[in-house]
């Protein structure tokens, strides 16, 4: 049995997603054999983290001011929102330079079986953004597996109750390139047939 700060930091390491005690275990006496130094940045990126970072009041995305950049870039298009489930998923979309509108960060999905998980989502900001600004777009870009579409499926019923002048759509969904068609699955197949652009 380790001493008790040990236990306590593998303890904390283990509450890191696919972290598990044996991984946490190597964290904490790779930083107890690098050194002072090591542990003296990490102790204060995470101090920094703490006290520098907030939700922005608009999209909920993390960041070090509210509202952050994107939500008070004026060139950035008012009018078409794109929901995310997480911060990181805004981050990839940002990266391929093809949306230049504003976001809104969910902080999780509808969780099938369990409609009370509803309540810790943003929708209620969402809806609320809706009414405020003149959003004329909502673009739902969550993963297309099953606490995806309830969450999407939700989405759509509750922003044409309360927004019915706001178009809806999802991202399109296909056959990725170098795939090959005998091993794509049916879902997949049969959305690349209905979504088909012309050559």
């Amino acid at each position: 049995m380790y001493s008790r700060p040990i236990e306590q930091l593998i303890k904390a390491f283990s509450k890191l997603p696919s972290v598990g005690p044996r991984t946490a275990e190597r964290f904490v006496f790779h930083l107890l054999k690098s050194g002072k130094k090591d542990v003296a940045e990490i102790t204060n990126a995470l101090k920094g983290l703490i006290e520098n970072i907030k939700s922005c009041d608009m999209c909920w995305d993390f960041s070090d001011t509210s509202p952050c950049k994107m939500c008070s870039d004026p060139k950035r298009d008012a009018t078409t929102l794109c929901v995310v489930t997480e911060s990181q998923e805004l981050q990839q979309i940002e990266k391929t330079g093809a949306f230049t509108g504003r976001y809104h960060v969910l902080r999780g999905v509808i969780k099938p079986g369990n409609p009370e998980s509803v309540r810790f989502l943003k929708v209620a900001e969402l809806l609320k953004r809706l009414q405020d600004k003149p959003i004329k777009e909502v673009i739902l870009a969550l993963n297309p597996d099953l606490p995806g579409e309830t969450t999407m499926l939700y989405l759509q019923n509750a922003i044409k109750k309360e927004s019915p002048d706001v178009n809806v759509t999802r991202l399109a969904r296909g056959l990725p390139m170098g795939s090959d068609l005998q091993y794509a699955d049916e879902i997949t197949l049969g959305s690349a047939l209905k979504h088909r652009t012309q050559s």
